[in-house]
C-alpha cells in the first residue's frame, strides 16, 4: 500500500472517531452500527416509563395501553447511522443480536402501530432529535439475560423527514427486582412472524397460567397460523394451550431437544 493511500485512511478514521461525543458512550451488551456517530449521550439516575402499548394524547392526557415503570441508572445514546443505511436495518441488527444473547422480548411495535412519534420523541426520550414520521418508527423493549435480569433495554429507530436515521438505545439497570414481566400477545406473534420461531428459555417446567393466557391469546390474533412445539414439556404446554381454547390442529409436538420452550412456526 502507497504511503499516500495509508495516510488518507487513516485521517478518514480518525475522522470517523472525532464525529462521536467526547462523552459519548456505547452499550456493552449491543456492538455499535458499523460506522454509526454518537450524537448525544446521557448518563445518572432516572425514573422511565416504558410503554407495552402504542401511545397517545387524549383530552391533553397521555394515554398508555400497558407500561413498565421503573427507576435506576440509565444510560442513553443516540447514533446517527451512516448515509445510505436504513434505520430499520440498524434496528433489525440491534433487536437480534439481544435476542440471540438471551433477552426477552417484551414489546415490539412498527410504523403506526406505535402511535405518534411526536410523544415517543418528546414525551418518553425527552429527545427532540428523535421525532419523524409515524410510519418509520419501530420500538422494542427487552429484558436482558441473566444475570442482568433487572435491567431493561430500550431501541427506538426513526427515519426523519430530512431522511436522517437515528437509531436510540437506553439501557435502566433497575434499583428494584423488576418482578414477573410478560410480552404482549401482539409481540410475540410479531417475533413468529418475523423470525419464524419464538425461543423462550425460562419455560423449561411445567405450564404457568399466565404465560399460557398470554401465548394462546397470541396465537388467537392469528387464526390460521401452525406451530411445532419443543422442549421437555412441549407436550404439556400443547395440552395446556388447547385447554385454553386453541385448536389442536395448529399445535404438532417437535421431537428436538431445547432448552426452555420453543414455537416454531409451521408452513
Amino acid at each position: 500500500m502507497r504511503l499516500s493511500t495509508f495516510c488518507c485512511l487513516l485521517l478518514a478514521g480518525s475522522s470517523l472517531l472525532a464525529a462521536d461525543l467526547p462523552d459519548g458512550h456505547d452499550h456493552e451488551v449491543l456492538p455499535r452500527f458499523p460506522q454509526a456517530e454518537i450524537v448525544e449521550s446521557s448518563q445518572g439516575d432516572a425514573e422511565r416509563r416504558y410503554p407495552l402499548g402504542g401511545i397517545q394524547r387524549i383530552s391533553g392526557r397521555l394515554r398508555y395501553e400497558r407500561e413498565v415503570l421503573a427507576e435506576g441508572w440509565l444510560s442513553a445514546t443516540t447514533y446517527r447511522l451512516p448515509v445510505g443505511h436504513l434505520a430499520a436495518e440498524a434496528f433489525a441488527q440491534a433487536r437480534e443480536s439481544l435476542l440471540r444473547q438471551g433477552a426477552e422480548l417484551l414489546y415490539w411495535c412498527d410504523g403506526r402501530d406505535c402511535g405518534s412519534s411526536s410523544l415517543w420523541a418528546n414525551t418518553v426520550f425527552g429527545n427532540a432529535r428523535l421525532y419523524g414520521p409515524d410510519e418509520r418508527q419501530a420500538f422494542a423493549l427487552l429484558r436482558l439475560a441473566a444475570p442482568r435480569r433487572d435491567s431493561l433495554l430500550a431501541l427506538y429507530a426513526i427515519t426523519r423527514g430530512n431522511r436522517r436515521d437515528y437509531l436510540h438505545v437506553e439501557r435502566l439497570d433497575a434499583a428494584a427486582a423488576l418482578g414477573e414481566l410478560l410480552p404482549t400477545p401482539a409481540t410475540l406473534l410479531r417475533q413468529l412472524r418475523t423470525d419464524g420461531q419464538l425461543l423462550l428459555p425460562a419455560l423449561s417446567g411445567e405450564p404457568g397460567a399466565a404465560w399460557v393466557d398470554v401465548l394462546a391469546r397470541s396465537l388467537m390474533l392469528d387464526s390460521t397460523l401452525r406451530v411445532a412445539l419443543a422442549g421437555a414439556q412441549a407436550s404439556a404446554w400443547r395440552g395446556a394451550l388447547i385447554e385454553r381454547g386453541v385448536r389442536a390442529a395448529r399445535l404438532e409436538l417437535d421431537e428436538t431437544a431445547v432448552d426452555g420452550l420453543r414455537l416454531s412456526r409451521l408452513p
